[in-house]
């Protein structure tokens, strides 16, 4: 009986001490996964202060993390090849370590287009509007999301990003053409990319000098590739556009073929000039109004106009100088009886240059690359383009090719020195400025023996360099000579007018009416109306084409016609079908489409 009570006792101290474990061992369990919990709440606090950190923001980063981990990274892409493809990315992740972009997949991922491996060939996209230049291909590796539980955690960047390559931002041609008028009119194709979107530069350049000028196209100040190091090891962009529009660029520098103007241009100077608008008003710039008329005489409005015109002229301080500049003013002063203004980018603020150049009457410089200042320039003013001996301004035309876009107005003319003794050279400066002592004697004989750079491909030829950074004493005789002339061809300014670039419609109701004279002559008399938005433009001069072609053979006859209905008797066979086209036509440059084809039966 005693043992069956000490049993009973021992088999409850048993279960209390069983019971006493079980709690505590409960109570320690509890408290590792609060202290967990807590770790993780105090991790994803540290880094939504991070992702804060790289923008104001607000991010809830335990649903940011949710959603990468579960959904991994979606993307859709518009263009056919990676010259002119440009991605929207959700959730693109970038590891500083590895210097990757990176794609992690999950079961919701999207890529399109899924290319395989021809993503490769030679990459997905062009990080930059200089297409096709090795340098510049973007792509990213792929990670299953599952492999998120192994790495650092992700810093996110809530704002919307417009992911990119500056070309050369040093040099204020390529900041302008290359990067700030693609940027720009890439941010007006999306919606999202708006005043509120950061700009990432992931070229690996320094701010530059030029720094200030991408600031202007977003109120958020834009990531370099090398700040990307300061927020973490692996940064993810909630959504982002990868890539840029290469509609607006003209010029091509010679990678391929010599330098000179792109094969297909597609912008218009209407695109630069709203481009230019916009920077202005981002930099508090007003244009210079044209003078309100007072009720004066046209002598009097006359004699205004030419008080307000002046010619501004881009001094150099170090390279590629006008050694005669203030003989220089003078003689223009004197020539054309107008203010002149010198400007230097070594001296002055971009802003204070702009206001100066967006009233000038001309603007003249030595090549260089603060001509690019010429797509602030009034309509119907003159850019004159000083070139240095043996440099011949037809192998290098960027500027003569923005001057000479529809819609920009802009009178282009260039001066060439060709005198050898008005240059100074520096041969025993470094390479990058022209000098030649690195390279072997006869090389340097042959260079100084040339009179004309050849044609050359981009970007370290000796001779191109020796030649253009000399400094140059301009002939004021044939300098004002090639000016008169220049301007003798240039409307008022103040009268200018915006070149039309409207096209016509299709022509309306095109009909055809055949009658057989004889067994050899026939004639074939065709007939339509004006195209619809015909009644409401202004249009000098209105034309018409007409193809006629005999079925079955390939070649056709072409007519332009000033009336809208024709009889053609010469070359139409009787019993003979024949295709006929019509349409409208204003210039050269503004043709309407063809009308749908008529089959004309004789």
């Amino acid at each position: 009986m005693r043992a069956s009570v000490a049993g009973c006792r021992m088999s409850v101290g048993a279960l209390l001490n069983g019971l006493l474990v079980s709690v505590v061992a409960a109570l320690l369990w509890k408290y590792s996964k609060l202290s967990e919990h807590a770790t993780l709440l105090e991790e994803e606090l540290h880094m939504t202060q991070q992702s804060q950190e790289v923008s104001q923001a607000r991010i809830d980063y335990h649903v940011a993390l949710q959603a990468l981990q579960e959904h991994g990274t979606r993307m859709v892409c518009s263009g056919k090849m990676h010259t002119d493809r440009i991605c929207r990315f959700d959730y693109l992740c970038y590891c500083s370590e590895a210097e990757e972009f990176v794609f992690f997949h999950s079961n919701s991922s999207v890529m399109l287009p899924n290319l395989g491996s021809r993503r490769f060939q030679p990459a997905l996209l062009d990080l930059s509007s200089v297409e096709d230049h090795n340098t510049q291909y973007f792509n990213f590796l792929e990670l299953p999301a599952a492999a998120l539980k192994f790495m650092p955690k992700p810093v996110f960047v809530p704002d919307v990003t417009l992911i990119l390559n500056r070309f050369n931002p040093d040099n204020l041609m390529h900041v302008f053409h290359d990067d700030l008028l693609p940027a720009f009119y890439t941010m007006q194709q999306y919606s999202d990319l708006n005043d509120e979107a950061r700009l990432v530069f992931m070229e690996g350049w320094g701010e530059g000098p030029h720094f200030d000028l991408y600031r202007l196209l977003s109120s958020k100040q834009p990531l370099l590739k090398e700040q990307l190091r300061n927020f973490g090891k692996l940064m993810c962009f909630t959504k982002s556009y990868v890539g840029l529009s290469k509609m607006t660029t003209w010029y091509q520098y010679g990678f391929v073929q010599p330098q000179g103007p792109k094969a297909n241009i597609l912008v218009s100077g209407n695109e630069i000039r709203q481009f230019a608008r916009a920077l202005m008003e981002k930099m508090n710039i007003t244009k210079v109004d044209e003078p309100e008329r007072d009720g004066g005489s046209a002598e009097d409005e006359k004699e205004k106009e030419k008080k307000d015109e002046y010619i501004v002229v881009f001094s150099r301080s170090t390279t590629r100088l006008i050694l005669n500049e203030a003989e220089l003013i003078m003689a223009l002063a004197q020539e054309f009886e107008m203010r002149v203004v010198t400007v230097s980018l070594e001296e002055q603020s971009f802003p204070s240059i702009v206001q100066v150049i967006s009233g000038a009457s001309m603007l003249v410089s030595m090549h260089g690359a603060q001509l690019i200042t010429s797509l602030f320039l009034p309509r119907g003013a003159v850019v004159v383009e000083l070139f240095p001996f043996a440099v011949n301004p037809e192998q290098y035309t960027p500027y003569k090719t923005l001057a000479s876009l529809p819609g920009m107005d802009l009178h282009y003319v260039s001066w060439r020195n060709m005198k050898e003794e008005n240059t100074v050279t520096h041969p025993d400066r470094p390479w990058e400025q022209g000098g030649i002592a690195h390279l072997e004697k006869d090389e340097q004989v042959r260079i100084l023996a040339s009179k004309d750079v050849p044609r050359h491909l981009c970007c370290r030829n000796p001779e191109w360099l020796f030649r253009i950074y000399q400094d140059t004493l301009v002939d004021i005789p044939s300098f004002l000579e090639v000016l008169k002339e220049a301007m003798k061809a240039r409307p008022n300014l103040k009268k200018t007018k915006v070149t039309s670039t409207v096209h016509p419609g299709r022509v309306r109701d095109p009909q055809c009416q055949t009658s057989v004279q004889t067994s050899n002559e026939a004639k074939l008399t065709v007939s339509w109306q004006i195209p619809w938005n015909l009644k409401y433009l202004k249009v000098r001069e209105v034309k018409y084409e007409v193809w006629i072609q005999e079925q079955g053979e390939n070649t056709y006859m072409p007519y332009i016609l000033p009336q809208q209905n024709y009889t053609f008797s010469e070359n139409i066979k009787p019993f003979t079908t024949y295709l006929v086209w019509v349409r409208c036509i204003f210039s050269k440059n503004l043709l309407g489409p063809f009308a749908d084809v008529l089959m004309c039966r004789t």
